[in-house]
Order: structure tokens, then C-alpha cells, then sequence
């Protein structure tokens, strides 16, 4: 699960949906993409709201990720509460072994805090503590996609672009 990065608010006029990434936002999504491919991040499937600072941090990590990688941009994860977006991961196809989904907080950080039951105990204090811009949170669950429940994760790593 991946927070979209920093966005800018310079521009008071703009509708929330269409503000863009900071220059830090991008520089973020570089390093991110670095991460993502010393990691060996392969996800099967790219879940990405419409908004576009997601848009955007969707194409900055992109390098990072196999070549191909699947995108579905998706404009009902913009408003996506932590509910909405677990409905969501429960429909995925059994064939998608792994996905990112790269959103908004509360729902993500929500959605996030929620799934973790198991992991590192420092790591899940400090996701449950802030998921900032940039964050990137990675769960392992067992068993299909319809049985994905709440406590149900392994939370395996957390970072976010200043650790890196």
C-alpha cells in the first residue's frame, strides 16, 4: 500500500482531485522507485485512484516495477474509505498474486492499520502512529483474495522516502 506523494497547495482554486506532486513529491517517487526495485517489487496488479498527485506517483515509481505491470486507474479509491477498498481486494481474481494500491489517507492508512494482526511490533506501532505521503507499507496475506479479513496481514516492511 503506497500513500500517494507530498502534493502541492499552491494553487487554492484548483480542485482537490487535480493537484499535482511538490518537487518534493517527485523526488520522493524517485527514491521510491529505487526502493522498489532493489526490493525486487513485483506486484501483479497496480490499483491506483484517478486523483491526480496518485496518477503521478503511480508514474514516478513505475521504473521501479517490471516493465508491464497491469495499472487500473480507479476513481473509487479517490473517496475510498478503509471498508470500500477491503471490498475491493476481495474481489480481486485469484490469478493477482499481489497488489499495490496506491491511495488516500484515512482509508489507506486505515485499511493498513486494520489488515496488520502479525509483524514486527516497532514497525506496526509506527504505521499506526503516521502513514505520511510517500509511505509505503508492504502486508503479506495467506489464503484467496474473498478471504481477506481484518487482522488478517503480516506487515513485512514500512518505509517512507526520508528513511530511504
Amino acid at each position: 500500500m503506497l500513500r500517494h506523494a507530498k502534493s502541492s497547495w499552491d494553487n487554492p482554486d484548483l480542485p482537490d482531485r487535480l493537484r499535482p506532486l511538490t518537487r518534493r513529491g517527485v523526488r520522493a517517487v524517485g527514491t521510491l522507485a529505487r526502493h522498489l526495485r532493489r526490493a525486487g517489487v513485483a506486484p501483479g496488479l497496480v490499483l491506483c485512484s484517478s486523483a491526480v498527485r496518485a496518477v503521478q506517483t503511480w508514474e514516478g515509481v513505475a521504473p521501479g516495477v517490471p516493465a508491464g505491470t497491469p495499472v487500473e486507474i480507479d476513481e473509487a479509491i479517490y473517496h475510498a474509505g478503509a471498508g470500500d477498498l477491503l471490498r475491493r481486494l476481495q474481489r480481486m481474481p485469484a490469478p493477482v498474486e499481489s497488489v499495490l494500491v496506491i491511495g488516500h489517507n484515512p482509508g489507506l492508512e486505515d485499511l493498513a492499520v486494520a489488515l496488520v494482526g502479525a509483524g514486527d511490533r516497532a514497525l506496526r506501532e509506527r504505521l499506526a502512529t503516521k502513514f505520511p505521503t510517500g509511505g509505503l507499507a508492504t502486508l503479506e496475506v495467506a489464503g484467496e483474495w474473498h478471504d481477506l479479513r481484518w487482522g488478517a496481514a503480516t506487515l513485512v516492511a514500512y518505509v517512507v522516502p526520508r528513511d530511504l
